[in-house]
């Protein structure tokens, strides 16, 4: 789907759609194009219930003196109170809207107005980007969709004062959006499609952007000790893989500000719960446990198209847990990268022995200033928090904060959960030097937190992002249609741009 910008002005064909803030008072070019019409939007406002409130719609087949095919009003509330976010979740809700109407293309009518700090341009700019983010779509695989269940709508222009800037700002943000799409597309692939080769090889594509790509297979990671990685993939004809990407925006900084900022991403390709195995309902839905390494990819691609003025590193731990004749048993005790053993009492308790590896690489090799981990990781997670929020796990409150404030900024909200000792002594163990899982099922997010944080070294500011009830979603969202969403790309490239470039 195109976003374009034009000079304002009345387009004499397809859909119109215009503002109305709160008391249902008109926008000035909704109010021109109401005494265009002889008053035709002021009698559909008073015979009907919209006020004028954000996200409400009211669609009018458009007047005989009109060319067009109809014009769609939005609530725009008040206007003084608008974030960036709004004006994205109105640009997709509006999309969504007329997406199927039937209209080829429509035409969004914006105007500076009193009231807002934000620039038209920049209003203008999110609108567009609000569009584009819902207008994605995963049907490669629908073979026999017929072109009238397809969406009609190809094209949405913004008609707004000084388009070139707002395009500018719209380029930059599809650098995001093209991160997100990537990050959408694999967790929406099944498992036949991207296992840890192949996901490996889309990281290598990303090498055409600048990036450093080095991918360690079996034999590297044994040599390096990765036990903890390689004891879950070893049930699958799948070979595990530990994708090292580095991007070095940055190449002259000095001090601190020359160590990168590490995001590792759990990979599990597919999950059975191997030997553990899990239930026959809903397993098809393990397609998506690699959620947490396609948001490192997805957001390396972003950093890199936008060329981000900071140094990062992204980690992909990928695996396959199959239950065959060489799978890991539950009670079998298996050595970390970091010399720590762990006795593995379930191996549907997987992701945690991936990252642990991939915790310890990253910090052995790369001694990074900061690290972000992501992994759709436990189930307990969604019955704390739904699918809302992402539970949020440091040591460090500076980047708690930075983290909160990002994800309140992108609308990819975060909650932050505690750690202790308490929990900590949960995960204890007489035959290793810990457990895989806690004593019962109460806090299993926190004690699986608190296992990745015993891979974690002193002094290093360390979050967890368990993002198990946001990858996937089963209903749409004003900017996210239901399935795979990209949850994370948004709130990390945030991030580093409030707190590294």
């Amino acid at each position: 789907m195109r976003i374009s910008f034009a000079s304002p002005g009345l387009p004499e064909s397809g859909g119109l759609v215009v503002g109305c803030f709160e008391s249902k008072k008109l926008s000035p070019l909704a109010a021109e194009l109401d005494k265009k019409t002889g008053g035709a939007l002021k009698r559909a406002i008073e015979g009907s219930r919209f006020t004028g409130h954000r996200g409400e719609m009211l669609e009018i087949v458009a007047p005989a003196k009109l060319k067009n095919s109809r014009i769609l009003l939005v609530g725009l509330g008040d206007i003084a109170k608008a974030k960036l976010k709004d004006l994205e979740n109105l640009g997709g809700s509006v999309y969504a809207k007329l997406a199927n109407s039937g209209d080829i293309e429509i035409a969004i009518l914006m105007s500076d107005v009193e009231g807002s700090d934000v620039p038209v341009v920049t209003r203008a700019a999110r609108v567009g980007f609000g569009a584009l983010l819902r207008s994605y779509r995963f049907d490669k695989y629908r073979t026999k969709e017929k072109a009238e269940e397809k969406p009609s709508l190809k094209k949405v222009t913004i008609h707004v004062e000084e388009p070139q800037k707002a395009r500018r700002e719209l380029g930059e943000l599809q650098k995001v959006s093209d991160g997100i799409f990537l990050t959408r597309d694999l967790v929406s692939e099944p498992a036949n499609i991207i296992y840890p080769e192949s996901f490996a090889a889309e990281a290598k594509a990303l090498s055409e952007l600048g990036i450093k790509v080095q991918v360690l297979g079996d034999a590297a990671m044994k040599k390096l000790g990765m036990g903890a990685l390689l004891g879950v993939g070893q049930g699958s004809s799948r070979e595990s893989q530990l994708v090292v990407m580095q991007w070095e925006g940055a190449p002259k900084a000095k001090g601190d500000a020359k160590k990168p900022v590490a995001f590792v991403g759990k990979g599990v390709t597919f999950d059975t719960g191997g030997i553990s195995i899990k239930p026959a309902a809903g397993m098809e839905d393990m397609k998506w446990d690699m959620g947490g390494a396609g948001v490192v990819i997805g957001l390396m691609k972003a950093l890199a198209g936008r060329k981000a003025k900071v140094n990062v590193v992204g980690i992909c731990a990928l695996v396959e847990n199959m239950p065959d004749g060489n799978a890991q048993r539950p009670g079998d005790i298996v050595t970390s990268m970091s010399g720590q053993t762990i006795e593995v009492l379930n191996t549907d308790a997987e992701g945690r022995l991936v990252l642990a590896d991939a915790l310890t690489y990253v910090q052995q090799k790369f001694k990074p200033r900061a690290i972000v981990d992501l992994a759709t990781l436990t189930g307990a997670v969604i019955i704390s928090l739904g699918h809302e929020y992402a539970g949020l796990f440091s040591n460090d409150d500076a980047l708690c904060d930075a983290l909160s404030s990002a994800g309140e900024a992108t609308g990819e909200r975060v909650w932050r959960m505690p750690l202790g000792p308490e929990y900590d002594k949960l995960i204890n163990c007489d035959a290793a030097d810990m457990k895989n899982i806690g004593s019962g099922r109460a806090g299993g997010a926190i004690t699986a937190a608190q296992f990745l944080q015993r891979f974690i070294d002193e002094g290093t500011p360390w979050a967890h992002l368990d993002i198990a009830g946001v990858a996937w979603s089963t209903k749409d969202k004003p900017t996210v249609p239901k399935g795979g969403t990209g949850f994370g790309v948004r709130l990390l490239d945030q991030l580093v741009a409030n707190n590294y470039e």
